[in-house]
């Protein structure tokens, strides 16, 4: 077992708290990514995994052993920084044979077919015998990768590893990273601010705001299900609409909406928001069933056949993500309608439970 428990794990930098009162476990053998906006908590927390940092509060468990005050070098974990540290007068295949060099435990057979295995699932067995200084700033990140998970550690953490990295490059490197995790199956923390690899790499997602996890979940329901505000906006691009809304004699009223919706009967006040995926919201030139007239306000921008535009109902401005382009111009009338049980509501930041037919 390598499940990742921390357990109420709060850290301070004098009166500033970097990760606030966290419990959470990551399940043994899955690969969670710590995804938020910078200065989140998301690295501190990881450095505190690794063991570079001491909680002020609370420990660390892994696979049941209590970590929390042991050194890097008795965890047992491997780590992939943002800039790979190799060491450029060896070859990439000595570069990944180094960790298991100085283990009795591993013979040279075992060490060599080790490195065969991870050169080929990286597809860098052509470089085995290549220098460090002589690879790109994607494929130098390969090797730290492999380096990483070549020693079979229980955990490996990952530090934004592809931040550094030209646009190709980190494709490339993302799909390896993919391979390599469904390959050997360990235990991996991954942390980064950019939500599609998140979305691409993840079992589950560990959603960061202010020092505290909002949500951790598979990534689909993180994107269709979003516990807060802050998860509908952070995840999508763009995020969701949120439409002011009140709440008369039980009816719920708001600009995106032909008809009324009927309130939860447990609703606390008169203030809501409506939540809504830009791309769930449909855009038509003639007036239809549940639709309202709103005006296009921003140009629209084309992306792989789908069209970001603009449209504002009165003084609520709407987001839609349209297949093909917008039926009519900039500054001309058209009808948008929702989908009305696709939509949520927020109240305070925070997600109602309620259903709409």
């Amino acid at each position: 077992m390598a499940e990742i428990v921390i357990d109420h794990v709060t850290k301070t930098f004098g009166s500033f708290t970097a990760v606030d009162d966290i419990a959470m476990t990551f399940a043994d053998g899955e690969v969670t990514c710590l995804l938020g906006p910078s200065g989140c908590g998301k690295t501190t927390l990881m450095r505190m995994l690794a063991g570079l940092e001491t909680p002020t509060r609370g420990r660390v468990i892994f696979g049941g052993k209590d970590v929390t005050r042991l050194p890097p070098r008795k965890r047992n974990v491997g780590m992939v920084f943002q800039y790979p540290v190799m060491y450029p007068t060896l070859s990439v295949f000595e570069n990944l044979e180094l960790p298991m060099r100085y283990d009795r435990s591993v013979s040279k057979d075992e060490r060599r077919r080790r490195v065969d295995e991870i050169l080929d699932v990286l597809d860098i067995r052509h470089l085995a015998r290549a220098y460090i200084e002589e690879l790109d700033a994607g494929t130098r990140q390969k090797v730290a990768v492999g380096r990483a998970v070549v020693r079979q550690s229980e955990i490996v953490l990952f530090d934004e590893p592809t931040t550094n990295v030209e646009v190709n490059a980190k494709l490339q490197l993302i799909r390896a990273f993919k391979t390599v995790t469904s390959r050997l199956k360990q235990t991996i923390v991954y942390v980064t601010h950019d939500q599609t690899e998140a979305m691409t790499l993840a079992d589950r997602i560990a959603l960061m705001k202010s020092g505290r996890i909002v949500q951790y979940d598979r990534p689909q329901v993180l994107y269709g299900q979003p516990t807060t505000e802050f998860g509908g906006w952070f995840l999508g691009n763009p995020g969701m609409n949120f439409v002011p809304a009140t709440v008369v004699n039980g009816q719920i009223s708001a600009p995106i909406l032909a008809r009324p919706l009927n309130a939860p009967a447990d609703l606390r006040g008169d203030k809501i928001t409506v939540g809504i995926r830009p791309e769930l919201v449909r855009m038509t030139g003639a007036p239809g069933e549940d639709s309202v007239p709103a005006k296009l306000v921003d140009q629209a921008i084309g992306i792989a056949g789908r069209y970001l535009t603009k449209a504002r109902i009165g003084d609520t401005v709407v987001k839609v993500n349209t297949q093909g382009r917008p039926p009519a111009r900039l500054g001309e009338t058209i009808h948008l309608s929702v989908p009305r049980e696709r939509l949520m509501l927020f109240q305070d930041g925070a997600r109602i439970p309620a259903q709409f037919g």
